[in-house]
């Protein structure tokens, strides 16, 4: 029975590690995304957004961008006293299209 429940672990954590390696995969093609459409300067450079944003967020701490590479666009997430706010920037001119809390 302890054979059985090693291979049963050793299969589970394999499956995790696949999984984490799918979401890692994911999260380098929209970087890769990103870099590519900056360079052929079909997006503007996220220095440029947070430039932009972060002075409008006063008070807030700044967690860190995503970018979605389908509608090209970036959120930009924050907190502040255990509130996170998360702002959506249409990567192509910059404007602020979105902010949820």
């Amino acid at each position: 029975m302890p054979r059985c429940f090693a291979s049963f672990a050793l299969a589970l954590t394999g499956l995790a590690l696949f999984q984490a390696g799918g979401v890692a995969a994911r999260t380098g093609d929209a970087q890769g995304a990103v870099r590519q459409e900056t360079a052929r300067g079909l997006v503007r450079p996220l220095r440029d957004i947070e430039a932009r944003v972060l002075p409008m967020m006063p008070r807030m701490q700044y967690l860190g961008p995503e970018y979605d590479p389908v509608a090209m666009a970036y959120r930009l997430k924050f907190i502040s006293d255990g509130r996170v706010v998360f702002v959506d920037v249409d990567a192509r001119s910059g404007n602020i299209i979105g902010q949820s809390r």
